[in-house]
């Protein structure tokens, strides 16, 4: 699984590095915003204490985005790893979802649990830069048992909806450290993965959670 995941990591930047070589510019800026920022989706995931070394990865972050309305930088106080989402972000706060029984047998189906990532590395999608990391098995097991619970539940649609073609549950284990509100990101934050894209910022381990969040986790 290690083996793969990493294959996986590898293959995707790689694809990346190849479209911005065709691409030079940050092609169009988005007509919408990526995400309705002032919505909530119900989620699973955890929200780590913030390592010395992913501190120092989110500052040099902030600091290439500085000035520019376009990169949206996850806020420190706001790291988290999606274990898996259940719908997309649909609830006006503190509008209480509906029909929650299904869903929270299925969490307290694998809970209580500590999720662990470890071999964190950058992982580069065209507009956006991803923290990536390695399950330690017992996460990778339950995260497959809570999908298929899901799946075979009332839930099943609005997961669907939510991941579109993506198999599920989805391969990565990862955080968004960068989304750009264009097509592609621009050099500077394309440099900054080539230089960093060997680099590898340790590992997080803490409780899972399910809660009702904005696209970020800062709320």
């Amino acid at each position: 699984m290690i083996k793969t995941l990493n294959a996986l990591y590898d293959s995707t930047s790689s694809c990346t590095l190849a479209a911005w070589a065709q691409d030079p510019g940050t092609g169009a800026t988005r007509s919408k915003p990526r995400y309705a920022k002032d919505k909530y989706a119900l989620a699973t995931g955890i929200t780590p204490p913030l390592s010395p070394a992913i501190a120092t990865l989110l500052q040099e972050l902030h600091t290439l985005a500085a000035g520019d309305p376009l990169a949206d930088v996850m806020p420190a106080s706001a790291l988290h790893f999606t274990f898996l989402a259940v719908t997309d972000a649909l609830y006006d706060r503190p509008q209480p979802p509906q029909e929650l029984a299904s869903l929270k047998a299925a969490f307290m189906d694998i809970a209580p649990q500590t999720v662990t990532i470890s071999d964190l590395r950058l992982v580069a999608l065209p507009d956006q830069l991803l923290l990536a990391g390695t399950p330690d098995a017992v996460s990778l097991a339950r995260r497959q048992h809570f999908a298929d619970a899901l799946l075979a539940s009332p839930w099943k649609a609005a997961l669907m909806q939510r991941y579109g073609n993506t198999p599920l549950p989805p391969p990565f284990w990862h955080s968004t450290l960068v989304r750009y509100e264009a097509a592609r990101l621009p050099v500077r934050f394309r440099e900054f993965f080539e230089d960093q894209r060997t680099s590898r910022f340790g590992g997080v381990s803490a409780p899972l959670m399910l809660a009702l969040v904005n696209y970020n986790w800062s709320k």
